[in-house]
């Protein structure tokens, strides 16, 4: 088992740090490439910015688009954040034109259609698609899929008896946020497919934590966060699209895209995504020392050790609540989501967690469930698990 790599972070050794999955952290070897990237740019702005960033980025998203699976890296932009990337998508469907993409319907939202997705969704995606539901006529459809979860058989074809001649859309998380479950998306996107209807999936939680490779995987859209599980600087998010998707896609911001067709070998969605103005890049560059630093610290064994630590916690959970799990120890990784008592007072155990102990750890209700959402990262080890029982033990 490999051993922890606490001393490699620049986090609080006075907290127990629970929470990776809300906004990660960052190793000190990458931040001080982040910091390398922001002291050239401030050194010769016009250089860096005007003559050096396209460039820059280009090799930035290759190097991602390799560790991703993604074989045209020109398939591939980075965002800030997941929550603007998806953003991005949905404004685009509300006000897409009428050309056909690939032999199927213009994929315009409006009064009748449906954006079908599971009520395990992070809330701002919730918000996002209920915004465009509202000014398009569109529905936004949350299709109930209870816990305990079983099997994947079972989960696909539960959430495909919701699908209908209104579906035009399938937005759906590969990591749920709340409940931290691995989706089983992948059968689901192959129906999708042949049916004609577009996947856009949130994979926020999953680069890093899990194994990616996006071309094989199919969807026609997928946002994912280099900033959590992949340990990059705060600001570093990404957006992949197959080609024949890419024209749905209007950019929020009109900045110096220079059009749908490719320019200086660039595909139209970098060339309309990747230009917003004068923005400072750094976090996009420092992601291939994220991937470095991780393949230095045999990321697999890291991750192997992080989620037997999920799985022995949650037992130890369980053994004082004494309820039921929420899905087999196969359907989650280093994120993992536990189940409280339903009558805990949630404000005063999240209040006594910090105050006392100084955990930090996400406490919340998912459909009036109560849970403990626990994070197990390279900087870890079985004295947190130990911290974070022990205090149940005395606050439940």
């Amino acid at each position: 088992m490999t051993h922890s790599l606490k001393s490699e972070f620049l986090l609080n050794p006075d907290v127990v740090f629970l929470n990776h999955g809300s906004f990660g952290a960052c190793p000190k070897a990458v931040f001080d490439t982040y910091q390398a990237w922001q002291r050239q740019l401030e050194w010769q702005p016009v250089e860096f910015i005007g003559r050096r960033s396209l460039r820059l980025l280009a090799e930035a998203r290759g190097a991602l688009a390799g560790y991703l699976g993604v074989a045209d890296p020109n398939n591939l932009v980075y965002f800030p954040n997941p929550t603007t990337a998806v953003n991005m998508v949905a404004r685009s469907l509300a006000a897409v034109g009428t050309q056909p993409i690939s032999g199927r319907d213009a994929l315009k939202l409006g009064p009748g259609d449906e954006i079908l997705t599971t009520d395990h969704e992070y809330p701002a995606m919730d918000q996002t698609w209920g915004f465009i539901a509202e000014r398009t006529g569109a529905s936004y459809t949350h299709h109930p899929m209870p816990l305990p979860m079983t099997t994947p058989e079972a989960f696909v074809e539960r959430f495909w008896s919701a699908v209908n001649p209104r579906t035009k859309v399938i937005f759906i998380s590969h990591i749920t946020c709340q409940t931290a479950v691995i989706l089983p998306i992948e059968e689901i996107i192959r129906r999708a497919r042949a049916a004609g209807i577009l996947t856009i999936i949130d994979g926020a939680h999953a680069p890093s934590q899990i194994p990616l490779n996006l071309d094989a995987l199919g969807a026609d859209i997928y946002v994912g966060a280099c900033h959590k599980w992949l340990c990059a600087p705060k600001g570093a998010a990404f957006l992949y699209a197959r080609p024949e998707v890419q024209r749905l896609l209007d950019p929020l911001v009109i900045s110096w895209g220079v059009g749908y067709e490719p320019v200086n070998g660039r595909s139209s969605l970098v060339a309309w995504q990747e230009p917003q103005g004068t923005r400072d890049p750094s976090a996009f560059l420092s992601v291939p020392a994220a991937i470095r630093f991780q393949a230095e610290h045999d990321w697999d064994a890291v991750r192997a050790r992080c989620h037997a630590l999920a799985v022995a916690t949650r037992a130890r959970i369980h053994a004082l609540t004494g309820l039921e799990m929420i899905a087999p120890e196969e359907w989650f990784s280093q994120l993992v989501s536990i189940r409280l008592p339903d009558d805990t007072d949630l404000d005063a155990l999240r209040r006594a967690l910090w105050e006392d102990y100084r955990i930090e750890v996400p406490i919340g209700r998912w459909n009036g469930q109560a849970y403990v959402r626990v994070s197990f990262q390279a900087y870890n080890d079985e004295s947190d698990a130990d911290a974070l029982v022990h205090a149940l033990r005395k606050l439940l």
